[in-house]
């Protein structure tokens, strides 16, 4: 029987298989791969006995040779984790531009080189918003409102990779993060003041600065410039993409990207539409109405309603991108079915997990996909425009590696994020993908939100255990079991 050089179909999915001990194991460990030879299909045979010592030797040979592999590829993984430290935006806050509690803004910047020096990714952070008074004094106190409270260093992956591997289209430009502390996706101008204490809203300063800052870094010249961000950082997007291109004259090509921002102005199951209040009062409070798109005012009969992408992407001027899933987590879990329509929890397992969904809320939320596409039909016909609409659980999907570029990364007919968004941006051929709908998407990463913000894990740009990692985990816990037969 000629040997075969690909691991069985139940240990290449994760699966755990055990096979009897009467089975030939083979490991190339060199090569990182098992070949495993069956020899169960064979007449029975009598196992020699082997001599204690060759045993132990050969069990032990196995664990440690299979320990070997897995820590090399565990220091692998590390190695590819890019950590950029923070640059506070010296002088800003005699301009007024100022987080939440008065402290700096600041950025993570990683330069760009050789043909991608010239070339500029500039990345709004997310992390949800503040309302009222009472909300932002205690986001005030959190890394959500104050630089003081951020760690000093971020990880960059996915979009924000400078692994060519991993990022094949942006991995060489300058890169930047820009911190968000401003609880209004970065379009205030106001501040609220009781007593002696002061709470800050200067996103639109604080845009204001990072970009004066970066245009003294190389900004200025730059060839190439998309603009992205995810959640409340893709919706700050729509707020921003015009006027940076104003700033950067008709010399630089920029383009905008959205991930997970396309907030819908949306009932909820109950009827009630409590995403409208919240945004009207954090409008009011921040100060915001001055900054949203003009045009966009002149259209509408409530400024406030320029918050909601739906009605301010007809008025951008500036190619556009939508990345999003067809049924956001944030949006199902905080506009769609927030807890106030669902007092009795019976929505809480759906939540928890889509395969727990009974038949009528799988169907309810097809309502969710069905807005969602019925707002991106203006821009179906845009030659400039692209959208990546895939039918997975997950929120925010550039800045994880497992989403954006990766062996399993999730697809839509045969593409990957990160492919479509290339192709889009290079104009290299089609770039507008719409999934069908859940759950006909094997490709799926569906990721949960594990805190109060909706933010899952996928903005940290890691998981605990990568899939690579936990499925090599199981491939070497098969070896030792095999070895300590012979034991």
């Amino acid at each position: 029987m000629a040997a075969s050089t690909s691991l069985p179909p139940s240990l290449a999915s994760g699966e755990f298989l055990l096979l009897p001990a009467s089975c030939l194991v083979r490991c190339s460990c060199a090569l990182g791969f098992l070949d495993l030879v069956p020899r169960c299909a064979m007449a029975p045979r009598r196992r020699r006995a082997w001599p204690a010592s060759a045993a132990i030797v050969t069990a032990v040979a196995f664990v440690v040779a299979a320990a070997f592999v897995f820590v090399a590829e565990a220091a692998d993984m590390v190695q590819e984790r890019l950590t950029v430290g923070m640059t506070i935006v010296a002088g800003a806050a005699s301009t007024g531009a100022v987080c939440l509690d008065g402290s700096p803004p600041a950025y993570h910047l990683h330069r760009g080189s050789g043909g991608g020096a010239r070339s500029w990714l500039l990345q709004f952070e997310g992390g949800g918003w503040c309302n009222d008074a009472r909300s932002c004094a205690d986001r005030a106190g959190t890394r959500r409102g104050s630089t003081r409270l951020m760690a000093k260093v971020e990880v960059f992956s996915g979009i924000l990779s400078n692994n060519p591997a991993m990022n094949p289209d942006f991995y060489n430009w300058n890169r930047v993060k820009l911190r968000y502390c401003d609880g209004g996706s970065f379009s205030g101008d106001s501040e609220y003041r009781n007593g002696s204490s002061v709470l800050y809203f200067r996103g639109q300063r604080i845009w204001d600065a990072i970009i004066t800052d970066l245009l003294q870094k190389g900004l200025a010249k730059a060839k190439n410039v998309l603009l992205s961000g995810c959640s409340a950082g893709g919706l700050a997007t729509f707020f921003h993409c015009d006027s940076l291109k104003e700033r950067l004259k008709g010399a630089t090509t920029v383009k905008c990207l959205s991930d997970a921002g396309f907030f819908l102005d949306l009932s909820d199951i109950s009827g009630n539409s409590s995403i409208r209040q919240f945004f009207s009062s954090l409008v009011s409070l921040q100060g915001a109405q001055q900054n949203l798109n003009k045009d966009c005012q002149n259209s509408t009969h409530d400024p406030y309603l320029c918050f909601f992408p739906q009605y301010v992407l007809p008025d951008i001027r500036t190619p556009y991108f939508i990345l999003n899933s067809a049924y956001d987590v944030y949006q199902f879990h905080h506009i769609f079915v927030p807890p106030s329509s669902d007092p009795r929890g019976q929505w809480s397992r759906c939540k928890m997990d889509p395969g727990a969904c009974s038949t009528s809320q799988i169907a309810t939320l097809q309502g969710l996909r069905s807005a969602m596409l019925t707002s991106l039909r203006q821009i179906e016909g845009e030659l400039e425009a692209g959208m990546f609409i895939n039918s997975c659980f997950a929120h925010c999907q550039s800045e994880l590696q497992d989403t954006w570029f990766a062996p399993d990364s999730p697809m839509i007919h045969d593409k990957k994020i990160a492919e479509v968004i290339g192709d889009w941006y290079f104009e290299r051929g089609a770039a507008k993908e719409i999934d069908c709908a859940y759950p006909c998407d094997s490709t799926c990463h569906n990721l949960i939100p594990s805190d109060q913000d909706g933010i899952s894990g996928a903005q940290s740009g890691y998981r605990l255990c990568s899939i690579r990692i936990c499925r090599l985990m199981i491939i070497y816990m098969y070896i030792l079991l095999i070895a300590l037969q012979f034991i």
